[in-house]
């Protein structure tokens, strides 16, 4: 058993070799959450606040603070438009959740976000050179009963210290409601990563594998499988980009969405999911089994797997794509998938090709809007950023092993976050106006700034190596448990 680096990329080559690809997959599960559980304790969290002006002398806090900082105020005052240019504001996004269901493990009470938001945070930072940070709240009611007119109200509150809202692990149906009223009533964007971020990094997915397939997106029959905020989203902007209703069925736990699904019609809470009953699937097919027949490609985002096997992708029509993205088990791990005859597959990990990972998108995408100082993310920007990253993985070269960018080609995130603000402008939720070169140049710089920063940090000291024995602390144990 080789020993692990500390960048991990060795991971792979590590695993006992009497390992199977199933042990393999769940010791990696388990070796990255013990490392996060160390590292986290280690560094107790991932985020700090540092200045951006300089202290020249102490005389400057008279300048940054009171007395001088008054003119600040008053300026803004009479211009609230002034908040994006003399503070922070421009550039700073909320990442807000009453973490009722974070990643596959539910309800964590509010401070059991904390993690995830910070993270998402951190990636905001690093990736797309934004200021982020995480608000975990608590919207029950006296009854203990999660209240989404109280998020409604809280993000609607604080909307005016921030540039952009990033909402998170909110479960259903609340999240549905949640969004579409902040979106409504919001004068800032407002971003639900895992329903739009999951959406947009899917078609990008979708776009190139199809291609590759020799597939036109209008004319693929797709199957979502799993009907909560993600693969209704997911739905919403397919049909948007030009894939066809008609052409797609859904499967939730109790089978297809259909018109015939009047337990979807007659609650209010579910009404993204009854707009899918009534624009897909006129056969009102019930089950996978049969969505699947001849199908082009299936996008799972359920409930962590296996839950089904790859006698279903033979179902399937010639060279089927398919997308298991549920987290940290997909539905059918993607070896398994290969091996029915799947021509391309996807997940949601890190640890096999074609990561279908939101962390392509809201970087780059939040960081397009705030560059033009949106007053709101509209779908079109959605799309935008999905064919933003579908061509720029096409340009770099497409292979059924590499669909989409990885977070590695950091150059994509200044690439999108010119497309989205430039589809800002053209929606008319744009308040400043810019060239696609001003928008790239200024996100490329703000991205780098960010990474050097970082670094320096690292370099200098400041921000501390992990323990040389933690990772090997972590893998020993995760071999262990799975021995």
């Amino acid at each position: 058993m080789a020993k692990i680096n500390l960048n991990l990329d060795n991971l792979n080559e590590s695993f006992p070799e009497n390992f199977t690809q199933e042990q393999m997959a769940k010791a990696k599960t388990l070796f990255l959450k013990k490392l996060a559980l160390l590292s986290h304790d280690f560094y107790k969290g991932k985020m700090q606040t540092i200045p951006k002006a300089p202290v020249i002398g102490f005389n400057w806090f008279n300048v940054w603070y009171t007395p001088g900082v008054s003119k600040i105020s008053t300026e803004i005052r009479d211009n609230n438009e002034l908040s994006y240019e003399l503070s922070n504001r421009g550039n700073l996004v909320a990442v807000v959740s009453d973490s009722t269901r974070v990643l596959g493990d539910g309800d964590c009470t509010p401070p059991g976000g904390l993690g995830v938001m910070e993270g998402k945070a951190f990636l905001m930072k690093y990736l797309g050179g934004v200021d982020a940070i995480a608000l975990c709240i608590d919207s029950r009611d006296k009854n203990g009963k999660n209240d989404p007119d109280k998020m409604i109200e809280f993000v609607k509150m604080a909307q005016y210290s921030f540039g952009g809202i990033n909402l998170e692990d909110i479960a259903n149906p609340n999240c549905y409601k949640v969004l579409d009223t902040l979106r409504e009533e919001c004068s800032i964007p407002v971003w639900h990563d895992d329903a739009q971020g999951t959406a947009c990094v899917t078609l990008a997915g979708l776009i190139n594998a199809l291609k590759l397939a020799g597939k036109k997106n209008e004319d693929s029959k797709i199957v979502l499988l799993g009907a909560g905020a993600s693969n209704t989203a997911v739905a919403r902007i397919m049909f948007k980009a030009g894939f066809d209703p008609k052409k797609t069925i859904m499967i939730d736990s109790k089978g297809g969405l259909h018109k015939n699904r009047k337990d979807i019609e007659g609650d209010p809470r579910y009404y993204p999911k009854w707009e899918v009953c009534t624009a897909t699937n006129p056969d009102n097919i019930d089950t996978l089994e049969e969505a699947l027949n001849g199908a082009d490609a299936l996008v799972a985002l359920s409930k962590p797997g296996p839950s089904f096997d790859g006698e279903l992708i033979k179902r399937m029509a010639e060279k089927p794509i398919v997308f298991a993205c549920a987290n940290p088990v997909p539905e059918i791990y993607p070896y398994l998938a290969k091996e029915a005859g799947a021509f391309i597959t996807a997940t949601g990990r890190g640890d096999f090709a074609n990561q279908v990972n939101n962390s392509l998108g809201f970087p780059g995408i939040l960081k397009g809007a705030l560059l033009a100082n949106a007053s709101a993310i509209t779908d079109e920007m959605a799309i935008a950023a999905a064919e933003s990253l579908a061509r720029f993985a096409e340009k770099r070269g497409l292979t059924t092993e590499s669909i989409i960018p990885t977070m590695e080609e950091h150059g994509v995130f200044a690439h999108e976050a010119a497309d989205v603000a430039m589809q800002a402008i053209k929606d008319g939720v744009a308040r400043k106006t810019m060239t696609w070169e001003e928008a790239y140049n200024q996100a490329q710089a703000d991205i780098e700034l960010s990474r050097n920063m970082t670094h320096k940090l690292i370099d200098d000291g400041f921000i501390k190596q992990p323990p040389s024995d933690m990772v090997e602390k972590a893998f020993d144990w995760a071999i262990k448990e799975v021995s």
